[in-house]
């Protein structure tokens, strides 16, 4: 056996050994809206890793990520559901609008808060999928990160996607729905229930050429040109959402912090991926490893190619 093999053998002895504890837990917003989420924790030494979901898309999705980033040392990840989506259910008590800034605002600053708490100062990455990767620029947290991971990070603005029925699907169908339902139902296969005003707000910036960026009640816009975190911003050249100009659209928002672009294509990943799929234990073996060792050691990311514009 060669020396490299010999390595990698050992290298997978002592990740497949990784003890990998995982509980679920509670905290609050700083508005003091309950929310949910799950912490992953291991003996590792590397950053925390904060993950921030896409929209409808529950905490449990990225479970398996989260456990192969604590078997790849990562000291804790935490995985949590947004007010109104998942677990984190809205009290029957709370009058208060549930708007989808506030899960930029009040919700991810808060999982960060938790995910320090386990070990106060240790170095932080996060990862955002969709609107997570969005939510970073209005948190006004992106100083704790010290590398953020955008995986189909894009403009929601639908002559932006390749989905010609999106546009007719949300303002046609959803918005009329969205005035009878607290709460979108699940058969618009939207994903998981989210709060009808959310999907109100979201609808409305995604009519927008700018998107939210166009919204004149959304200040915290002006946050994203004070990021400076580097940023991997990963397109699926099979997304029809995520297409090069609606991701061009949104991260030249972060024009203040060092992006490495990479588009990546089903032969890259060795089957189809799409808008969600990256999260997928199919690509366990293939699209994780790269992303964790850029996430946890800072490690070149070298996987699909660069962007054409």
């Amino acid at each position: 056996m060669t020396p490299s093999l010999a390595q990698s053998a050992q290298a997978d002895a002592h990740q497949n050994a990784l003890e990998v504890r995982k509980r679920d837990i509670r905290f609050e917003a700083d508005d003091g809206f309950p929310l949910a989420g799950t912490l992953f924790e291991g003996d590792g030494q590397k950053p925390l890793i904060l993950i921030s979901s896409a929209t409808a898309v529950p905490r449990g999705f990225y479970a398996a990520f989260a456990t192969a980033a604590v078997k790849a040392d990562a000291r804790g990840v935490l995985i949590y559901d947004y007010r109104g989506t998942g677990d984190s259910i809205r009290p029957r008590s709370w009058s208060k609008r549930i708007g989808m800034a506030d899960w930029a605002l009040h919700d991810m600053p808060a999982a960060a808060k938790t995910l320090d708490a386990i070990a106060p100062g240790h170095p932080m990455v996060g990862v955002g999928q969709s609107y997570g990767g969005q939510a970073l620029g209005l948190s006004g947290i992106s100083d704790r990160f010290a590398r953020y991971g955008m995986v189909a990070v894009m403009s929601g603005y639908h002559r932006g996607l390749d989905d010609r029925w999106a546009g007719p699907r949300m303002f046609l169908l959803g918005v009329p729905l969205s005035l009878l339902f607290r709460d979108m139902p699940k058969w618009m296969r939207l994903g998981e229930p989210i709060p009808a005003t959310v999907f109100r707000d979201w609808a409305r910036w995604c009519s927008m050429p700018d998107y939210f960026f166009d919204d004149p009640d959304l200040e915290e816009t002006a946050r994203f040109t004070k990021v400076h975190t580097p940023i991997l911003s990963l397109r699926m050249t099979d997304d029809p959402w995520g297409t090069e100009r609606a991701v061009v659209s949104l991260m030249k928002h972060y024009d203040h912090a060092p992006i490495l672009r990479r588009w990546i294509s089903p032969k890259d990943a060795g089957s189809p991926i799409g808008h969600l799929g990256f999260f997928r234990s199919r690509f366990a073996e293939t699209l994780w490893p790269p992303f964790l060792a850029w996430l946890l050691d800072g490690t070149e990311f070298t996987a699909g190619s660069p962007p054409t514009q």
